[in-house]
């Protein structure tokens, strides 16, 4: 008996979002490796999606992405595309360009209906929306809460990673990586009651361990995106 050639299944992965607000690439370029030799080890060689969301005006495409590419990085896919030129550039270059939840296409205007029609009122699929983790997350493991806020009520090893789409909160020691917001919410946030991470991010803003501002590390935080940065306070 002959086995189906391919098998397709629905796997999670983490990924960096590049959230780009001017186009000239050599500062883009300058930027990235900025960041990449912040945390060389996460990612150097690292696959990247480009948010184009905050440009403005038309772009040149091949120079930005020569930019991006000159270090080191991958790009795997564009979000936050709305010029339809840019778009049909991505296209023709092989490019994927991605929609983010919040950006799905608008729907078109209802026409108004000739007669009065009985309002149709559909049942909303139940949505979980919160993971609660009880037992201990280890080194290597990786717990994503989809479309949910994740709780973990106990500690978090080193080289283990928490993902959720909403927040996050840990009620034990956080050794590991904290990524909420992953869908690109960024009014998401994390709370922990003993903060020593290798790695916190909110909508793709992170902080590696040597960034965590000092008086904040191994005590009670709580850290949310202000102005578009990793803003950090007490947990009271």
């Amino acid at each position: 008996m002959s086995q189906t050639p391919i098998e397709l299944k629905g796997s999670s992965f983490t990924l960096s979002v590049v959230h780009l607000h001017q186009a000239q690439p050599e500062v883009i370029r300058q930027a990235l490796q900025e960041k990449i030799a912040q945390a060389p080890q996460f990612l150097k060689n690292a696959p990247v999606v480009l948010n184009v969301a905050g440009l403005e005006g038309p772009v040149n495409w091949k120079q930005l992405q020569q930019a991006v590419l000159a270090t080191g990085l991958r790009i795997i896919g564009v979000s936050g595309c709305k010029d339809e030129t840019l778009k049909r550039t991505l296209t023709r270059a092989g490019i994927p360009v991605l929609t983010e939840g919040k950006e799905g296409k608008k729907r078109e205007e209802p026409k108004a209906p000739v007669e009065p029609e009985k309002p149709v009122v559909l049942a909303e699929p139940a949505i979980n929306k919160t993971r609660v983790i009880n037992t201990p997350v280890r080194s290597g493991q990786q717990i994503y809460a989809r479309n949910a806020d994740l709780i973990v009520t106990s500690h978090v090893s080193a080289g283990a990673e928490l993902v959720a789409d909403g927040n996050i909160h840990v009620y034990g020691m956080m050794r590991g990586r904290a990524l909420a917001g992953a869908s690109g919410d960024r009014a998401c946030q994390i709370f922990c009651t003993n903060l020593s991470a290798e790695l916190v991010s909110i909508a793709g803003e992170y902080w590696i361990s040597d960034q965590i501002p000092a008086e904040f590390y191994t005590k009670a935080a709580r850290l949310s995106l202000k102005d578009g940065e990793l803003a950090i306070q007490t947990l009271s």
